[in-house]
């Protein structure tokens, strides 16, 4: 009997080559491959975005468009509207009495057409406010005023000089807009330029290059994964990445192709691929700042899943198009990068994103086929649609023998299971090592993308064990979010400071104050601040978790 083995178009031209034959790629393949992204004629025509604003920090500011006016008690409004007059102050006191504001987190408060302001936004701090929720303030605001025109003017009056900053960079950070392909409106005028007035006002704009970098930094995060699958695929998530990096000091970028992963065994990132006319890629983007221990980088790898149908397995069609977003954790992982390099931050770090897109046609992996992993273990695939930890576990291997890496922090939309368990208020964190996901947890709770520590049982061991491979891809039944968690720790070497985090109930979903509908960016600003803030691990192996 002839046996004939399909081959997906993208790894023929590969296996071709090495086999030193020739092959022809029509026309339009080569000029569609090579076209920059700005020309791709398939692409749909994408609206303008939406412009920052410029920010500025000073002693006073006249009154022109808006007033933000964060409040955590009724004596704040005396001292922090000081640079009011006097009727415009017993105007907001009034107004808050008569609304019975309480100054609750997150609450508001508008005023219209007072003391020469178009807008008044009164928001709420809290009790004891700390750096997260200032920024959330921040945020909340720069939402609520999103379509506001003219300048915007923010009082910081008793605050210091991190924490005007970090009132601005919520307001940018709020600013943001996911009506990437609206095409009404496109006319509106562009943004004012932002004053907030400090009493440490040239201590404020230093502390804000950093503040500048993560607005940046979210907003392409957020951008890249709102973009449709027709746009974002991993060649053209590579370019954006190459794009977003260009001209920043100390970067290096290094993107393994088809064939070069197929040197290096990388069959389960392949493997997920193979049923997609668009070629899986692995990317790395590493930065080292000036200044950087030498203790080797702290890797930030990323499951990204361009689209996911499922593959064979696949998935019901409500809400299958939210699967252009499960590529969040290699968008947040580049953007964390990102941010720290715009900032100059004196680190090492490596931003490793897993891209491929998992589509079901003839070529695609099948339910009981067997994957081999970069380090020689093999896979059964129990389901398809667990494919973002198969994808990882190259990326795991990649990184942990090729960098050194002080240590491996994965961050993926991994389970619907993790969010049954934690709903909307955290993500799951698993770690063999307690020290890396203390820091981590720290890094959480002070950037406010909590993070809320989960077990890595020995059961999982049993439930992920296989009769053909040395492990399968999926647990039988029970936690789901465990077992995802084990299979992508089971590549990674035991004394390597290793953690997981599951961001798949965090990373999108509907508009609320804090975020417009779509990507929120999370876990961009907990990755920053854990890599600034990231103190050396002992090379041993964990027993935590358990």
């Amino acid at each position: 009997m002839r046996r004939t083995t399909r081959i997906p178009s993208f790894a023929a031209a590969a296996l071709i080559a090495a086999a030193g034959l020739s092959v022809a790629v029509p026309a339009e393949a080569q000029s569609r491959r090579a076209a920059p992204a700005a020309e791709r004629s398939d692409w749909p025509a994408r609206a303008a975005p939406a412009q920052t604003r410029a920010v500025t920090f000073a002693a006073s500011a006249a009154p022109s468009g808006a007033l933000v006016l964060p409040l955590s008690s009724e004596a704040e409004l005396a001292a922090r509207g000081a640079a009011l007059d006097v009727a415009t102050r017993q105007a907001i006191a009034s107004a808050l009495t008569a609304a019975r504001f309480d100054y609750k987190a997150r609450q508001t408060l508008s005023l219209h057409g007072v003391g020469g302001w178009d807008r008044i936004l009164v928001v709420g701090l809290g009790d004891a406010p700390k750096a997260a929720d200032i920024q959330t303030a921040g945020i909340v605001a720069g939402r609520a005023l999103n379509s506001q025109p003219g300048a915007l003017t923010a009082l910081t009056s008793g605050l210091s000089a991190d924490l005007a900053s970090e009132l601005a960079t919520g307001l940018g950070i709020g600013h943001y807009r996911s009506d990437l392909y609206v095409t009404t409106g496109r006319d509106r005028p562009a943004p004012g330029a932002l004053t907030v007035v400090a009493d440490d006002a040239s201590g404020a704009q230093a502390h804000h290059r950093r503040g500048a970098a993560l607005i940046e930094a979210m907003a392409w995060t957020r951008d890249v994964s709102n973009e449709p699958a027709n746009v974002i695929y991993p060649e053209s998530f590579v370019e954006r990445a190459r794009a977003a990096f260009a001209g920043v000091p100390g970067i290096e970028i290094t993107e393994l192709d088809v064939p070069a992963m197929q040197r290096l065994g990388m069959g389960a990132l392949l493997g997920v691929g193979q049923g997609s006319s668009r070629p899986p890629r692995l990317l790395a983007v590493r930065y080292r700042g000036q200044g950087a221990s030498n203790d080797g980088p702290i890797a930030l790898l990323g499951k990204g899943i361009t689209f996911d149908s499922g593959g064979i397995s696949i998935k019901p069609g409500a809400n299958m198009g939210n699967m252009k977003m499960d590529m969040s954790g290699a968008a947040s992982v580049v953007g964390a990068v990102l941010a720290l390099a715009k900032s100059g931050a004196p680190v090492d770090v490596v931003a490793v994103a897993a891209l491929a897109e998992n589509m079901p046609d003839g070529g695609a992996i099948r339910p009981a086929d067997v994957l081999t992993a970069m380090n020689g273990k093999t896979i059964e695939i129990i389901s398809t649609d667990a494919e973002g930890r198969l994808v990882l576990a190259d990326a795991v291997v990649w990184a942990d023998t090729t960098l050194n890496p002080a240590a491996i922090v994965d961050v993926a939309t991994l389970t619907g299971s993790v969010g049954g368990a934690l709903g909307n208020d955290y993500a799951g964190l698993f770690s063999r090592h307690d020290a890396l996901a203390d820091q981590l947890k720290t890094a959480g709770d002070a950037t406010g993308e909590t993070l809320w520590r989960l077990p890595l049982h020995p059961s999982y061991v049993r439930a992920t064990s296989s009769t053909i491979a040395d492990i399968k891809n999926s647990g039988d039944g029970g936690a789901g979010a465990g077992t995802g968690a084990h299979f992508i720790g089971y590549f990674a070497r035991p004394e390597t400071p290793w953690a997981h985090l599951d961001i798949a109930n965090m990373a999108f979903g509907a508009a609320n104050d804090v975020k417009p509908a779509g990507s929120a960016g999370y876990s961009v600003r907990l990755l920053e601040r854990f890599v600034r803030d990231f103190q050396p691990v002992a090379k041993e192996k964990g027993t935590g978790g358990y």
